[in-house]
């Protein structure tokens, strides 16, 4: 080697291992740097002792008795001779049996019970023996009395499933009452106790048998559930004695809540005329309530208090006459009055400021002179730092869009959305002359001794209905063969088709402003920061109240304002006066308009598909409205694609405008029957209240091979000009057999390209291009009152108007 030459050491070199330290500082090194220094969080932190064996002994002994005592003391709430009676709803599932006779027999069961009625048709029962009082209610069965039961389920603590020996040859629960029982299972059904009436009138060497067939039945609804013999007092004296002593099931919705079942309704008018005092009276039960809350009745509306009373509770037992009347007169007393500065507001929509982000209109000389500057100006785009090539390619120039280009661009973008699954008119058409034809062919053939009249059955029939149906499942059935497929329009740029569309290099990771270009009705909800924090915090507050009115009492509430025109139309309805009236307390904010999300399941016997949009009666826990919801996938993503059909079996999330209501909650929702009858079609539960969820409604481009090279191909039908080409070129292009692409030029000027993949593609598969805008729900919230008519609703908005809003 030459002096003054530096070796350079070549590939070969050896290179020796690392020692392996394990990647981290000793303690000792530790030490020595911190000098004596000690964390802030050693200092802090929760000294853990560990308990001895005697010690842990101790503590779970402790834990078991304070949960005991929490369930000994939820007990004693109800069913004491000073608390409010246990509230039990005799419910029939069959209508051959008689609840009055039911009702009778428990009345009697005991020489020394005390028997009370009211004008609700609701029954007292207080037995001395037991130091316990029940109340019985039965609410009326019919069609269309569904929704009444449910909302006297919601209240009560037990539920009593009558059925009927007799009827054990035939269903022993006929169609309205496994309707019923499926509704109540859906909303949750309070503590269940099944009695077996009419088993003496079987003769004896079959009563094991049936017994043992109706059990069966019964267990694949309630499996857990034995059934009891409900035939003399004895029987009854049992039921009392489970009513009594049994576990309770736990309806959160409800024990969350205040609420009252009433017992006697008094309407006082104000001086006005137009409105009035509504008096309720009866037991409160849940939590306890405040008089400046607010109170929601199932059919009326929400409502605030004027005041509470505390008269006499006429069905407390007392020694002499003479005690009776003087505690009826002098223990009359006022609870609390309302405090007009503490009282909630009525207001349920926040007011925007239309001033807000105000901007003034140029003059025509400022615009002219404005021209004139910029003439020889170079347009240079400013793009968000660190944003990529292909997101600042999305970034439009100023474009001026009338109003009216804007909705007729809304309208046809729901029409052309579906085109292509309302074409079937001629199929429709044909298949009713083939049906016509073989009513002809086959009209005189008789099958059986008492044939049905087919003209009978052809007036019964709605035709239009049916057409609709046919056409909404072929709907369905292609959009779930082709999910989001569009044909592009030959007459139509299809940039100015999709304008309102984007593409997403990624649906998963690509980011979504949530606050950009929201509509007009956002500005009038509320939202929360934290929306699960609030709720444990709400939820906390308004079981620890102090000055409320506590659970069990007697009370009257004086519900103010209450429209007089509503409240006669409410009588006219219950004018034999067997459905009864409930009361639930509001928690703080669930009176104000948001977003609300909630997971939805078909139920089994809905086989008809639901459109997006399409109008439903929702049950949300205690409230009860009218909306058109939009459906999206139930996804755990920061962004959730539409779905334009709820097919059967499926789980999704819908989403409409509705008031905060805190979960859990369980939703129903109904459609109506061309009868006016209403059907379950769904049922599910609160998700959340959040008008952050972004819900993306996806159009696909679909174009096919026409000549293959390798990696690239000549890709038509996609687009039918060069411009429309240019314009989708930052686009990703894939195609079903999971090929990867983009576009890289045109050819010609009928919509041919030339683009470039991953692999080559096949002959036969299809190259798709997904394109993406966000939706939103429409603003048709209607509250379900006594004086709601089956039309749609007054404040819906029609598509242009929509589709101002939006913009």
């Amino acid at each position: 080697m030459a002096i003054g030459t530096i070796h350079n050491a070549g590939a070969l070199k050896q290179t020796n291992k690392s020692h392996k330290h394990g990647g981290h500082r000793s303690k000792r090194e530790i030490d020595r740097t911190n000098k004596g220094k000690v964390s802030v969080k050693t200092i802090s932190k929760k000294n853990n002792r560990l308990l001895k064996r005697e010690d842990r002994r101790l503590q779970a002994k402790q834990i078991r008795k304070n949960k005991r005592e929490e369930i000994i003391a939820k007990k004693r709430q109800i069913g004491g001779e000073a608390t409010a009676p246990f509230l039990t709803c005799l419910l029939p599932l069959h209508e051959n049996i008689d609840v009055n006779s039911a009702l009778t027999l428990i009345e009697g069961c005991d020489e020394e019970a005390i028997i009370g009625r009211t004008s609700k048709n609701i029954s007292h029962v207080h037995v001395p023996r037991f130091r316990q009082r029940f109340s019985f209610v039965t609410p009326k069965r019919g069609h269309g009395e569904e929704l009444n039961t449910l909302d006297c389920l919601k209240v009560c603590d037990s539920t009593v499933l009558l059925l009927s020996a007799a009827a054990s040859e035939d269903d022993v629960i006929d169609k309205i009452g496994s309707k019923i029982i499926n509704m109540a299972l859906t909303q949750g059904l309070p503590t269940p106790i099944v009695c077996l009436m009419d088993l003496e009138s079987i003769p004896p060497k079959k009563r094991a048998q049936i017994k043992a067939t109706i059990q069966k039945d019964i267990a694949t609804i309630l499996p857990e559930e034995k059934l009891m013999s409900l035939d003399s007092g004895t029987d009854a004296l049992n039921l009392l004695r489970r009513i009594g002593g049994q576990k309770r099931k736990t309806l959160h919705f409800r024990e969350n809540r205040p609420h009252l079942l009433a017992e006697q309704v008094d309407f006082v008018p104000n001086q006005d005329g137009l409105t009035g005092t509504l008096q309720v009276t009866g037991y409160l039960r849940g939590i306890p309530l405040s008089v400046d809350q607010l109170v929601h009745i199932p059919g009326l509306g929400d409502f605030q208090m004027s005041q509470i009373d505390a008269p006499a509770d006429p069905h407390k037992i007392r020694k002499s006459e003479n005690e009776a009347s003087s505690s009826m007169e002098d223990n009359y007393k006022i609870l609390a009055k309302a405090d007009a500065t503490k009282q909630t507001s009525l207001q349920r929509e926040n007011i925007p400021d239309e001033m807000d982000a105000e901007q003034t209109w140029p003059t025509e000389e400022e615009i002219a002179a404005s021209k004139e500057e910029n003439k020889h100006k170079k347009l240079i785009k400013r793009i968000p730092k660190g944003m990529n090539e292909y997101m600042a390619s999305w970034i439009p120039d100023i474009e001026e869009v009338s109003e009216n280009d804007e909705s007729e661009d809304e309208d046809e973008d729901d029409d052309n959305d579906d085109e292509d699954f309302m074409s079937c008119d001629s199929d429709s058409e044909k298949k009713n002359q083939d049906e016509e034809e073989e009513e002809e062919e086959f009209d005189e053939i008789s099958v059986s001794e008492a044939p049905i009249s087919s003209d009978k059955y052809d007036k019964e029939m709605d035709m239009e209905e049916e057409k609709q149906t046919l056409e909404q499942l072929k709907a369905a059935k292609t959009d779930e063969l082709f999910p989001d497929e569009i044909d592009t329009p030959a007459d139509v740029p299809a940039r100015t088709r999709f304008q309102k569309y984007r593409g997403l290099e990624s649906f998963k990771t690509s980011p979504w402003d949530v606050k950009e270009n929201l509509p007009f009705d956002y500005a009038k909800i509320y939202q929360f920061q934290n929306f699960d924090r609030t709720k444990r915090r709400v939820l906390k507050e308004s079981k620890d109240v102090d000055d409320g009115i506590l659970t069990g009492w007697y009370v009257k509430i004086h519900v103010a304002n209450v429209p007089r025109d509503l409240w006669n139309s409410y009588q006219t309805v219950n004018i034999d006066g067997q459905n009864s009236l409930i009361l639930f307390g509001l928690l703080p904010h669930e009176h104000k308009m948001s977003v609300m999300n909630v997971v939805l399941k078909r139920t089994a016997d809905s086989t008809i598909p639901i459109k997006s949009k399409e109008r439903l009666i929702v049950q949300c826990g205690y409230r009860r409205f009218i909306v058109n919801p939009i459906y999206s996938q139930h996804t755990n993503a920061d962004k959730h694609k539409y779905e334009r059909y709820f097919r059967p079996g499926a789980a999704i999330v819908a989403t409409f405008f509705a008031p905060i209501q805190f979960p859990p909650s369980p939703v129903l929702c109904f459609r109506e029957n061309p009868n006016t009858s209403l059907s379950l079609v769904a049922s599910g539960n609160i998700l959340s209240c959040n008008p952050d969820r972004v819900i993306l409604k996806r159009a696909v481009l679909s174009g096919h091979p026409f000549k293959i090279h390798r990696k690239s191909a000549t890709i038509r039908f996609m687009f039918f000009n060069k411009d429309d080409i240019d314009y989708f070129k930052p686009c990703k292009l894939r195609t079903k057999c999971g090929r990867l692409g983009h576009i890289k030029e045109s050819l010609g000027t009928h919509g041919h390209m030339k683009c470039v993949f991953d692999g080559q593609l096949k002959s036969f598969d299809t190259v798709l291009l997904y394109l993406y805008k966000r939706v939103f729900p429409k603003w048709t919230y209607e509250d379900c009152t006594v004086s709601c008519s089956s039309e749609a609703p007054t404040n819906s908005l029609t598509e242009g108007e929509d589709a101002k809003m939006q913009e």
